[in-house]
């Protein structure tokens, strides 16, 4: 479990969806007899509520695989914009430096999917989803079947049945009030993505 202040939690399941569509390149983390294995990969989600399922693949080489054939509970973790937060910036002190972020963990209970069919689906889906941003996006459909035939083969699907969603939005809700206009400036004076990307969720949450 992540460490959870009750300051600093997101429990709203829409909130929290939301953050994993947004942020779907996840960390799947699983641990069996060989220890702890973890694979950067992307995901789509399905359903919601209590029926949230999160899709994705991987190279049938990868050990993660066997293992995750065994079963058990994994992890995904989905990481948002963070910024580090100077203790210069608060009005009072003393103080220390700290760090805000956004991210969501995804507990769920994993099975392998090695039907041709089922992975076509997600891989056109996931394309489609990242090409769309593309002035002449590519489709999967326009490779010889041959060759999508012999890629499917080295791969395996993940449906993961999501069991438990925490979300940790740690935006300076514990500094007092006059301290977040004076945040917010400062990461908008970085200019840096990771910094404006913060300083957005917080006028979300507590616009000034």
């Amino acid at each position: 479990m992540v460490y959870l202040p009750p300051h600093f939690t997101e429990s709203r399941p829409e909130v929290l969806i939301e953050h994993i569509a947004r942020h779907d390149f996840g960390l799947l983390m699983s641990h069996g007899a060989d220890g702890i294995i973890a694979s950067h990969i992307p995901f789509l989600t399905d359903g919601g509520g209590e029926n949230l399922h999160l899709h994705a693949h991987l190279a049938r080489a990868n050990p993660q695989v066997a293992q995750l054939s065994r079963g058990g509970e994994v992890l995904a973790v989905f990481h948002g914009p963070h910024a580090y937060i100077s203790p210069s910036w608060y009005a009072g002190g003393p103080s220390v430096p700290t760090w805000n972020y956004a991210d969501v963990h995804a507990y769920g209970i994993v099975r392998i999917i090695e039907d041709d069919d089922w992975l076509r689906r997600l891989l056109r889906a996931l394309s489609q989803r990242h090409e769309a941003r593309n002035p002449v996006p590519w489709r999967m459909q326009d490779l010889p079947e041959t060759y999508v035939r012999s890629m499917l083969q080295g791969i395996v699907g993940l449906d993961i049945a999501v069991t438990r969603l925490e979300g940790k939005y740690k935006l300076s809700q514990n500094r007092p009030a006059a301290d977040h206009p004076r945040v917010i400036a400062a990461l908008e004076e970085r200019g840096e993505a990771g910094a404006l990307a913060v300083a957005d969720l917080m006028r979300e949450r507590e616009p000034f």
